[in-house]
């Protein structure tokens, strides 16, 4: 990674560079970042000098920067990346070995499905969950449009998550249910918001904080097979006094476990996690091996069968990244 200083030179003048000060990028590419300072300034920026000429300063959205406007032409210039707390990666695309980086600095994923239409496809969701805990951030779930079916449904979709320690969020804009949870859950922090399209992550933030106007359908679900569009992670500043942003992730779903060892996924599921250890073999897959811990943790109702089913299916796609996910 990039060895930086995390001290800004507030209000500094050296040379031709002035005002020195911290901001988080907010989206870009490359070339010219849109970030905002503390203040809720915003500015364009470029990368100068001796980051521009270092390969591995690869910037993200959700970095913490200082920036400097140069004296003469008032450009900013991005001359400071502060270290990272998290990262959210993905597998470099079209087979590339390595890591992309989706997102820095990500306090939480937000895995947004809606109780119906579109129906939840409990196996996705699993997926999500198991790319927040491979790169070690926390994660909360949110049932939508819970008006749609009665509450012993969603108590049934959540019972499985709730049993294996994530908060579990059931909201509707309708009602409206579970919006003041959710709101209190987003503030003061950088979630990265993800789910399939259609599930209303949308009207979710508009209806919570109401200076986002976004349009429906706006968040990730551009998940656009248009050859020529090219779809980066976008940082929304959260409209609230307490502060916070929301990652819009729309290629949260093409996320490859890329640095997740197959023999490490069964750490990724939360329930597994008292009984690892105590299988007979110290290699143990759990899989067909005899004295499994955790399979009969599954047939003791311990552990809900189709997160079990989950990790067999995950562990064949890692241990084969030419299998395309379920």
């Amino acid at each position: 990674g990039v060895q930086t200083c995390a001290l800004p030179i507030c209000g500094r003048r050296t040379g031709r560079r002035v005002s020195d000060i911290e901001a988080t990028v907010l989206s870009g590419t490359g070339g010219v970042w849109a970030v905002i300072d503390a203040a809720g300034a915003r500015h364009e920026a470029a990368l100068r000098g001796r980051l521009k000429q270092d390969g591995n300063a690869k910037l993200a959205v959700g970095d913490r920067v200082t920036i400097a406007r140069d004296a003469r032409d008032g450009a900013w210039a991005i001359t400071l990346i502060h270290p990272r707390t998290s990262v959210l990666a993905r597998r470099a695309p079209g087979g590339a070995r390595g890591e992309r980086i989706v997102a820095a600095n990500v306090d939480q994923v937000v895995v947004v499905f809606a109780a119906a239409k579109p129906e939840p496809h409990v196996r996705m969701l699993d997926r999500f969950l198991v790319v927040a805990e491979g790169n070690d951030i926390a994660a909360r779930i949110v049932f939508n449009k819970v008006e749609l079916v009665d509450p012993a449904t969603v108590d049934a979709l959540a019972a499985p998550y709730e049993r294996a320690g994530y908060p579990v969020h059931r909201t509707s804009v309708k009602q409206p249910t579970g919006l003041r949870e959710l709101h209190d859950a987003l503030v003061g922090r950088t979630s990265a918001l993800t789910g399939p399209s259609g599930v209303g992550k949308s009207s979710l933030l508009n209806a919570i904080f109401h200076g986002l106007t976004l349009r429906t359908g706006e968040i990730s679900e551009s998940v656009n097979k248009g050859r020529h569009t090219t779809v980066g992670a976008v940082l929304l500043p959260l409209d609230d006094p307490q502060g916070g942003f929301v990652v819009d992730t729309p290629g949260l779903r093409e996320v490859g476990l890329w640095g997740l060892p197959p023999d490490h996924l069964d750490q990724c599921f939360p329930e597994f996690r008292p009984h690892l250890g105590n299988c007979r073999f110290q290699d143990c897959v759990h899989e067909r091996e005899p004295n499994c811990s955790v399979r009969a943790a599954v047939e003791s109702g311990a552990i809900d069968p189709a997160r079990y089913e989950s990790y067999l299916k995950l562990r064949a796609q890692t241990a084969d990244p030419t299998k395309p996910w379920e």
